[in-house]
């Protein structure tokens, strides 16, 4: 299984895994069918968020080509929040427990020295048993409980806030950010 960042010449087959899993996730913010993603649309996304010093899109991609999960981390212009980004993370329900998972979060640790970020965070629903025990693998902490955060299929669910600091001895860089933010 190769990670790497996506690119513009993955966007159609991108389109697709991102309309496969949430059609088969129980959990994703999206339901099935919800959301029109449009080829073009997806690929100005994506050349946005190449140009962005604070995000990416990682993509777990076979030897064959196919495209089975992704992992956003969508970052902030503000100074203040430039340290942070927002997770998320999709894969195909068949390569799901495999440890695909691990891979693109251990392959986001190696972006988020590079950039400079101290934090990452993320929402799970409190019933997605799975992205709990992965998240919690991969070192994100609970910090809270938004209560009725999301309705799925008229059912009301509490989600988790979570979060991964990289600071101390983790993220050597750390005192780079104290001191150079305002130059960001």
């Amino acid at each position: 299984m190769n990670i790497r960042e996506v690119n513009l010449d993955d966007t159609e087959q991108f389109v697709q895994l991102i309309k496969e899993v949430e059609n088969q996730s129980e959990f994703m913010l999206y339901g099935a069918g919800e959301r029109n993603i449009t080829i073009e649309g997806q690929r100005k996304q994506l050349a946005n968020i190449e140009k962005s010093p604070h995000s990416t899109v990682l993509v777990a991609e076979e030897s064959s080509g196919k495209l089975v999960g992704y992992l956003f981390a969508i970052g902030n212009n503000a100074i203040r929040k430039k340290h942070s980004a927002y997770l998320v993370i999709g894969i195909l329900k068949e390569y799901t427990g495999k440890g695909i998972g691990t891979k693109l979060f251990q392959s986001l640790e190696d972006w988020v020295a590079t950039n400079h970020i101290q934090r990452l965070e993320l929402t799970v629903v409190t019933e997605n048993k799975a992205g709990i025990a992965l998240y919690k693998k991969m070192g994100f902490e609970i910090e809270g409980t938004k209560r009725n955060s999301i309705i799925i299929n008229g059912t009301s669910f509490d989600e988790y806030q979570m979060a991964k600091l990289f600071i101390g001895e983790k993220n050597k860089d750390v005192d780079f950010l104290w001191t150079d933010m305002k130059n960001y």
